[in-house]
């Protein structure tokens, strides 16, 4: 992706923010109440001159501002490609070189280095013989192989390989797969080799053609970023927790979601929004071709005691998204919202981000995501999931549940709860 690129996203997600501003008619103060932020951050973000470290500063700004799904889709795709753009400037400032190095520590340049005396007449005779006959012996092997092993084309075409990245499990040939990567060897001749293999004699059968390279073992060409809980309002989001009130802290924001929920063992309630942020790392276009869930396990909903991250809230943006119906015997992903079905296409300079909303009403349910991906001739499958560990949810049954009022200091028991 180029500078223009990233200059061009930075440019077009300030000018989103400001006209979202303007439209919803509420001042910078108003809005610096409402995100708990300063007047002076929300100027920077809408004059371009600052950009925020997570989207979901953003996200909040433009829910509060009655942005609709297309227009939260193109701000975070503007995002996307400023923020790239930022890390690129980071990763590129060169470091000063000292002023006062000396003209002696400069780099030789055409230095010559002396070669090792040549060895013995005789030493080099024999070196020469013996990988002249090497190289025969290597040539009748390669052309007896297939009729005394059973080499051929059977053979040649049982050799596959699989490549994995570290965070996704990737094929990259055309019969491999990722559950189950394959590598077979060439077979070593057996001890009793004719004596017409071993002088260089054809023996009966088959012309042997070269052996097809390896397959492509390379990393998967796109990326795919995750944010396991999204709030499409603070309200939105509750979190089952086995803990009474007095243990558990006032409620996090959507950024601080994870180590919240990693800290008291919650687990999403009832539902549970991913985002998925996939670009293409290279200049080749990758299509993504279907998004699968998968369920690890499945059980009784937990009973334990409900926690919303927020109050009085208005009503929501129903955004394009993903549905996934975990009490359904085999979930699949359905579209939601407008949203239209795969496939889709993704480069570094064009990412796309997916929302998908996954509920249960009856069962705790443990799920993870696998995206087919292809590219030219390549192919594959990123798994996706939470940090390594599945995603989580569960169903709640007529559990207790618990607000934190605003300006409160603690958890409220609900109405009806």
């Amino acid at each position: 992706m180029s500078e223009d690129t990233g200059t061009a996203g930075a440019e077009e997600f300030a000018r989103l923010l400001t006209e979202l501003k303007t439209r919803s008619g509420l001042s910078y103060g108003t809005l610096a109440k409402r995100l708990h932020t300063s007047t002076s951050t929300l100027h920077r973000y809408c004059n371009g001159t600052a950009l925020p470290h997570e989207f979901a500063s953003a996200e909040r700004f433009a829910r509060l501002c009655r942005a609709t799904p297309d227009e939260l889709m193109a701000l975070h795709r503007s995002w996307i490609l400023a923020d790239a753009a930022r890390g690129r400037r980071i990763e590129r400032a060169p470091e000063s070189a000292p002023a006062d190095r000396p003209a002696a520590e400069a780099e030789p340049v055409g230095e010559v280095v002396p070669a090792e005396p040549a060895p013995p007449r005789r030493r080099r005779s024999a070196l020469l013989v013996s990988a002249t006959a090497a190289a025969l012996l290597a040539a009748a092997l390669a052309v007896a192989r297939p009729a005394i092993w059973g080499g051929g084309d059977k053979a040649r075409g049982d050799q596959q390989a699989v490549g994995a990245t570290a965070t996704a499990s990737t094929t990259t040939d055309s019969t491999g797969t990722p559950d189950d990567p394959v590598t077979t060897a060439t077979p070593e001749p057996p001890p009793s080799t004719p004596a017409a293999a071993v002088a260089g004699a054809t023996p009966p059968g088959p012309t042997p053609t070269p052996t097809p390279a390896p397959a492509d073992t390379g990393p998967a060409p796109l990326t795919v970023g995750t944010r396991p809980y999204v709030y499409a309002d603070p309200c939105s989001q509750h979190f089952l927790v086995n803990s009474a009130p007095a243990q558990v802290g006032p409620p996090a924001p959507e950024r601080d979601a994870p180590r919240w929920a990693a800290a008291y063992g919650a687990v999403s309630s009832g539902e549970q929004q991913v985002a998925l942020t996939v670009q293409g790392t290279g200049t080749d276009t990758v299509v993504l071709l279907a998004l699968h869930v998968r369920v690890t396990a499945k059980g009784a909903p937990l009973a334990w005691n409900d926690y919303s991250m927020g109050v009085g809230c208005g009503g929501q943006v129903d955004a394009q998204s993903f549905d996934v119906d975990l009490d359904r015997g085999s979930p699949v992903i359905t579209t939601k919202g407008g949203r239209r079905d795969f496939p889709y296409k993704v480069s570094k300079s064009d990412p796309e981000v997916f929302y998908v909303t996954a509920h249960t009403k009856a069962h705790d349910v443990r799920w993870d995501l696998t995206l087919d991906w292809s590219s030219g001739a390549r192919h594959g499958t990123v798994h996706i999931d939470n940090g390594g560990t599945p995603f989580r949810t569960s169903a709640d049954v007529h559990r207790p549940g618990y607000d934190y009022p605003l300006g409160g200091g603690e958890w409220v028991k609900r109405e009806g709860g």
